[in-house]
């Protein structure tokens, strides 16, 4: 059999006594995808993603392994819990403006020494001192700095629009405005270079646009590089005794930790693996998280339907945010019809060996998206289903 065939043989096996839809977590996977995000970084700590995971359970796994450090948030409800629940380094990747939550920050000692607020404006510190009500902890803040490509005198732009601060003296200005406010502390600086980290560079059937990505993110990665550096210099001279510089994400780790002024990377998705990692060049993984769909039709000769299965991923809206029938290998959509709310077709001869109550399994387009359809995750060792750990939507939390 093909590894994919053994997979899915072991799958059908540790589940067969589970009903589908269900997720599940193969953790030989996980922890293999751990051990390499690890090596990748080079000796500097991995922050983990948390949006990534969704799951307590999963993040206090990888957290317990050498060479993870700290957890990278979502929303600032979701920061606090994690805080409350014991996790003691958060840093919230996104400005907040939670008005309840930055109160709660404020007057509680053991949340403002555990979570990290970030911000890129004046504004948000003004709404976070009118926020904090009675509550007079500091709060510690970090900085994030535009990592965007700019190419013919910033006609060109290529990169996520986030923060508004790109040059050395707009972050060393920002910072000045930290240290002047009594009840704030500067602790870090962030660039996400998503351009590089999070966009495919070897699309299947497009060679040209592939090498076009491969260019553009070579040049994007020695801009950023020497940027970074002046802007961290620009920085510790105002802050001397910042604590981090975070930076990368899984298709980037080992490119963003080889700066001298990094001092951590961040990373959550390479842990499950999703279908968009599988157009990179920069590193291969296994696929660990995965979610099945049973068979209630068979239509027609190289048809089934299985249930549910339309969970697009987030970001612009293409067929490369649709999960992808995995397992067996030979399922492709049905162009009419794709992945359905209630119902999806799946055509191919693979379908002809399908019966009614088989399970389909399913990759998902990104990571910890997958953990909000779903309620549990199933973990499997080997062919045996050894534990369930909850979800963030298990536990009754749906940040966003």
């Amino acid at each position: 059999m093909t590894p994919r065939a053994t997979d899915r043989a072991r799958y059908d096996r540790a589940t067969a006594h589970l009903e589908a839809p269900l997720a599940i977590v193969d953790l030989d996977a996980f922890d293999a995808n751990a051990d390499d995000l690890v090596r990748r970084a080079g000796g500097k700590p991995v922050r983990v993603a948390s949006k990534s995971l969704r799951c307590r359970a999963l993040l206090e796994r990888v957290l317990a392994r050498p060479g993870f450090a700290g957890v990278m948030s979502f929303t600032l409800p979701e920061s606090l819990w994690l805080a409350r629940a014991g996790f003691d380094d958060v840093l919230l990747a996104y400005p907040t403006a939670d008005r309840a939550g930055l109160a709660e920050l404020a007057a509680d000692p053991k949340l403002a020494r555990a979570v990290t607020v970030m911000v890129d404006d004046p504004a948000q510190l003004d709404l976070i001192e009118a926020a904090r009500g009675d509550g007079r902890e500091d709060v510690r803040v970090c900085l994030e700095l535009d990592t965007s490509l700019r190419l013919l005198g910033g006609r060109i732009r290529v990169g996520a629009r986030r923060s508004p601060l790109r040059e050395p003296a707009e972050l060393a200005e920002l910072a000045r405005s930290v240290a002047r406010r009594p009840g704030f502390r500067l602790v870090g600086l962030m660039a996400y270079e998503g351009h590089v980290a999070g966009v495919g560079d070897a699309v299947a059937g497009r060679p040209l646009r592939s090498r076009a990505v491969r260019a553009m993110q070579a040049v994007a990665r020695r801009e950023l590089a020497g940027r970074r550096a002046a802007v961290v210099a620009a920085v510790r001279a105002v802050a001397p005794d910042l604590e981090f510089v975070n930076g990368g994400g899984t298709g980037s780790v080992q490119h963003t930790a080889a700066e001298a002024a990094v001092t951590e990377v961040a990373a959550g998705s390479g842990l499950y693996v999703p279908r968009l990692f599988d157009d990179y060049t920069s590193f291969s993984g296994r696929p660990a998280a995965l979610f099945a769909q049973p068979v209630v039709r068979r239509p027609g000769v190289g048809v089934v339907t299985v249930l549910g299965g339309g969970y697009p991923a987030s970001g612009a809206a293409g067929r490369d945010r649709l999960p992808v029938p995995y397992l067996p290998e030979g399922l492709r959509y049905d162009p009419m019809e794709g992945a359905g709310e209630v119902q999806t077709p799946l055509l191919g001869s693979a379908a002809d060996d399908l019966l009614i109550g088989d399970k389909v399994w399913f990759r998902h387009a990104k990571a910890g998206e997958l953990c909000e359809r779903f309620d549990r995750l199933h973990l499997v060792e080997g062919d045996r289903v050894t534990g369930a750990v909850p979800t963030y939507r298990g536990e009754g939390r749906t940040f966003l």
